[in-house]
């Protein structure tokens, strides 16, 4: 059976599951529709999703993302922000498209190149997933082996942390120890939706170094009575 693009009508906010999906019918639809749409598409064991974000689902994912970034530029941390990008295995017969995605552990192994292969490239370290919409599935994320999975579902951000192959929740991120973000995240983006984004950055660029300020200076502490 062939499915024409023509076809698939996915209105804003809504998704469309699909079953008994082959691989070669996953990669044909990705390139029909192309890298320039407004849909996200995944792929797990012959499921396919195809899914529309509202404008709200865009607006949290891009204020949460850059939020990550100030706290990655303050850490002097080295990052690749690839978006939706897709991430895709054949022999995992798993494709997925994060809302955002985050290479910092490993983003000198990426550094530079126009297309990531999952055969001799790392997964992301960190994803971020706006389950606005829809509800994130874990297994997809799992199987590709991303160490660190944000979930925002417009009232809570969970952090899930991939351990013997499996998610479970996390107070903090291994990446930004020391950092409440669950709360202070999903302040400053509530914030945003009164005062601005560009203020918004600055009060939180400031929180950042306030708390790593506070930070060393307990390390510190801790490194004289050791």
């Amino acid at each position: 059976m062939e499915v024409q693009l023509k076809q698939i009508i996915v209105p804003p906010g809504q998704q469309l599951l699909m079953t008994d999906v082959s691989w070669p019918m996953y990669e044909q639809l990705l390139l029909e529709f192309g890298e320039k749409r407004g849909s996200r598409i995944n792929y797990s064991g012959g499921v396919l999703e195809i899914m529309v974000p509202l404008p709200e689902h865009e607006d949290d994912k891009v204020i949460i993302a850059d939020l990550v970034k100030v706290l990655l530029e303050e850490l002097d941390i080295e990052f690749r922000s690839l978006g939706s990008t897709t991430f895709k295995s054949e022999t995992m017969k798993q494709g997925l498209e994060a809302d955002d995605c985050f290479y910092i552990e490993n983003e000198a192994a990426i550094r530079g190149k126009k297309r990531i292969d999952l055969t001799v490239d790392p997964p992301p370290d960190l994803a971020l997933e706006i389950d606005i919409t829809s509800r994130t599935q874990f297994h997809n994320y799992e199987a590709l082996g991303v160490r660190e999975l944000w979930r925002f579902n417009g009232t809570n951000l969970k952090i899930n942390l991939l351990q013997e192959g499996q998610y479970i929740q996390g107070n903090e991120s291994p990446h930004f120890p020391g950092f409440s973000l669950g709360e202070a995240i999903l302040e400053y983006l509530e914030r945003s939706k009164i005062e601005g984004r560009n203020k918004i950055m600055k009060a939180f660029r400031a929180w950042v170094r306030e708390r790593k300020g506070k930070r060393n200076k307990w390390q510190e502490v801790g490194k004289k009575a050791s």
